[in-house]
């Protein structure tokens, strides 16, 4: 039986202890953060939820993700009280059982409460990294944590790490975006037995309206119908209610995913309700709505606070050392009383060694070993000669991905019993290429087939349709599960490839940007995410301009410098080299942009052009300067049909000029990654300043490759008028958008017959250039 008077005192301190860290920073959200708190402690102290506070990063210990991340005090208030009922037993005792096994800097103790929501303090939204672990993910964007979620859940199932669990806690206005719709009934789909929902329910947001003015319904209303199975409290303070629809929800034989939810009010016991509690605090700091706030726990326990009633000291100093007393004074409350800090010390110790240390069903981080560290995955030197095309093959470059995704799927298969990657695209799987993740690359490498949550749940293609929010996040959520024995030395785990139109690109942008924080911070190690634009550029011809993007591929590269690597190969055979030379590096997101239309594979010996290989290397030289004749300057080349146009001119350039250099640039973050002698022989400094560039996207997608406004004047674009494109066959949007061969030839003349006045312009740095050899 559950000693609910203990826990009466437990969601006591967690509620105070929220209303001092946002009385201190005069900043935060204590009505969504009270709210919460007796669902959190009641799931983490009835043994729904298995965790262990003395191993954060434990692999096999339960995810929480706050979706409603805004509510994160309610956490840090949790787990200062938690931490610090152990660390008080471990200096009693001396007994190991309560030591936290993990450094200072991973453990959230409550004097880190002074500086939340200060810089190199507590985030003011819920972040996975140093002392908040317990976390499973960065959240607080509207929505945003609920395909992280399912991403988890799917990777630990897909795993084999059964009876480990995902919690997502939110309220039901976080409920509202959209992308929730695609998690629900995706959750469904994958038969997500290992995914719970936690809803507090209490009908308001940030805005004065009710949450049932304007959506109907109710929690079980809305779950339902997505194929959950519900449970609820309607008093979210009882703990029976509340213990007794966790365990229904967890203990119930489910064939797909459950939630629960508990009616409360926002803002339970702060005296700012409802709406008005949401953003911010009783204000200013030490009023007298706050004091009334700390009187019900004097009187209760007996613990007086210092300068109770009074208003805040004048001098920062002296703010920050009465918050400090206070919260030590609250804390105390453990100290004073034996019988409670024994029991949540032992009640925390006994979840955490529940906790299993293996899993016979594992399929991942197991005595097999690592994929990820095994070079022939990511040597293509090394390939079957199967995964290639050969010169004459028309084929378009996106099948390069799906043949490359079926080899090292069916050779992990096969050598480690797991996949490396699960694909997920919104309804375009064969189109796009993502298909070929799950496909047998040969009668003696067979692919996993497609998921089906009766038929195939080993299958490697997601049964996706158009969730194109929710693919992202459940990729990115995969990447977020280490399931290797050191998750802190090295990562093991099952990476996620979700793919859309190039043109749709920035629906896939939100759950990657809060990745890509995450990898930045997070001392655990993580995973990577292969993000496919297909169907870019305006090869996309007949889908005409909503279809065909230009520009909005542009938002793979919105990432601080070696977050992302962005590949950009314009032919078949580029495509694995490439994606080999990217998930080599460290960067956690790997953008792959790829075009529609089938073209010819080049003879590259014939017309003397290097290997397919030197794709790896972000940039190479296809045609360097003819010696004895005047240079017209460099020409930096991307996209699949500018490429082909471009490499068509090679007999007019070399018989009647532009003497011009072409350089494929193919991934301006790989090129940044070769030693500095290739990239000399590649792209010398004084020849990028005279350079200009042919591309299939918008000028400002090149930025990496554009020395300078007068490089930019002399580009040759879609947007070369500013304007969007039309639509119709391959050839009539490629005459629109200026790149056919004779346009591009056009261009390279202007360009090299202009040589003198752009280095002009272009100052200082065009000098050292030489008219001739």
């Amino acid at each position: 039986m559950h000693d609910f008077g203990q826990w009466d005192k437990i969601r006591d301190l967690v509620d105070h202890t929220i209303d001092m860290m946002v009385n201190f920073r005069q900043s935060g959200h204590p009505g969504g953060s009270r709210s919460k708190s007796p669902l959190l402690v009641a799931a983490t102290l009835s043994g729904a939820m298995r965790f262990d506070l003395r191993r954060p990063g434990a692999r096999f210990a339960d995810r929480l993700i706050l979706v409603g991340g805004h509510a994160v005090p309610v956490v840090y208030a949790l787990l200062a009280v938690y931490n610090e009922a152990l660390r008080i037993r471990f200096r009693a005792t001396g007994d190991r059982r309560f030591r936290i096994n993990q450094p200072d800097h991973r453990v959230l103790y409550w004097e880190d409460l002074l500086d939340f929501r200060r810089r190199g303090g507590l985030s003011g939204h819920a972040e996975m990294e140093g002392k908040t672990l317990f976390l499973g993910f960065n959240t607080g964007p509207s929505g945003h944590g609920a395909p992280a979620a399912l991403g988890e859940a799917l990777a630990l199932k897909m795993a084999g790490a059964e009876g480990v669990r995902v919690f997502a806690l939110d309220g039901e206005g976080g409920l509202t975006p959209g992308v929730n719709f695609e998690v629900r009934n995706a959750a469904w789909g994958y038969g997500l037995d290992n995914l719970y929902y936690l809803v507090d329910w209490n009908d308001f947001g940030i805005d004065s309206h009710r949450v049932s003015d304007v959506v109907p319904g109710a929690p079980a209303d809305w779950f339902q119908s997505a194929g959950f199975e519900v449970h609820g409290a309607e008093d979210g303070e009882d703990w029976e209610q509340l213990t007794s629809a966790l365990q229904e929800m967890t203990g119930a034989d489910s064939t797909g995913p459950a939630m629960m939810w508990a009616k409360t009010r926002k803002g339970r016991g702060y005296g700012k309700y409802d709406y008005a509690s949401h953003g911010s605090p009783h204000s200013p700091m030490n009023c007298e709505a706050y004091w009334e706030t700390k009187r019900p726990f004097t009187e209760k326990y007996g613990i007086e606070f210092d300068g109770f009633g009074q208003a805040a000291p004048e001098d920062a100093a002296g703010r920050r050392d009465q918050v400090r007393e206070n919260l030590s004074r609250l804390m105390s409350l453990l100290a004073r009383d034996e019988e409670l800090c024994n029991y949540l010390a032992e009640r925390l110790v006994d979840i955490g060694d529940q906790v299993p240390r293996t899993i016979p069903s594992l399929k991942v981080g197991t005595g097999k070993g690592n994929p990820w560290q095994d070079k022939r995955f990511f040597s293509p030197e090394s390939y079957p000669a199967d995964v290639w095309a050969k010169p004459g093959d028309r084929v378009a470059n996106r099948h390069g991905l799906a043949r490359w995704g079926s080899y090292v799927n069916a050779l992990a298969l096969s050598e480690y019993g797991r996949p490396l990657f699960i694909g997920f695209s919104a309804d375009l799987a064969d189109s796009t290429g993502v298909a070929g993740f799950a496909g047998d690359f040969s009668p003696e490498l067979p692919g996993a087939g497609k998921y089906s949550r009766g038929d195939n749940p080993e299958g490697t293609l997601m049964p996706s349709v158009i969730t194109e929010f929710a693919n992202a996040g459940a990729c990115v959520g995969m990447a977020a599960v280490n399931l290797a024995k050191d998750p802190f030395a090295e990562w093991d785990g099952l990476c996620g490839a979700c793919s859309t139109y190039g043109s749709f690109s920035y629906l896939k942008y939100g759950m990657m940007r809060l990745f890509s924080q995450l990898t930045q911070d997070c001392e655990l190690k993580l995973g990577k995410t292969l993000w496919i634009a297909g169907h870019s550029g305006p090869e996309t011809a007949d889908d005409s301009r909503t279809h065909f993007g230009i520009f909005s591929p542009g938002c793979t590269q919105l990432f601080p410098r070696g977050q992302v690597i962005n590949c950009y190969p314009w032919e078949y055979n580029e495509v694995p080299v490439m994606l080999a030379a990217a998930l080599r590096r460290d960067a956690p997101i790997v953008a792959l942009h790829l075009t529609r239309p089938p073209i010819e594979v080049p003879d590259r010996e014939a017309l003397g052009i290097p290997s397919h290989f030197e794709a790896g290397r972000g940039a190479y030289v296809l045609r360097p300067f003819r010696p004895g004749r005047p240079k017209g300057g460099t020409v930096l080349v991307q996209g699949t049909l500018t490429t082909m146009n471009v490499l068509s001119l090679l007999p007019v350039l070399d018989r009647e000029g532009p003497n011009v250099k072409l350089v494929a640039a193919v991934s301006p973050e790989l090129f940044a990654l070769q030693e500095e002698s290739y990239r000399n022989s590649v792209l010398p400094h004084h020849e990028f300043m005279d350079s200009t560039f042919v591309s299939n996207q918008a000028r400002v997608t090149m930025q990496a490759w554009c020395a300078s406004v007068v490089s930019a004047e002399y580009s040759m674009t879609p947007d070369y008028d500013d304007r969007w494109r039309t639509g119709g066959t391959i050839d009539e949007v490629a005459e629109e958008a200026g790149i056919t061969a004779a346009q591009i030839l056009e261009g390279l003349r202007r360009f090299a017959d202009h040589r003198r006045r752009r280095l002009a312009r272009v100052g200082a740095a065009g000098a050292g250039h030489e008219e001739s050899e």
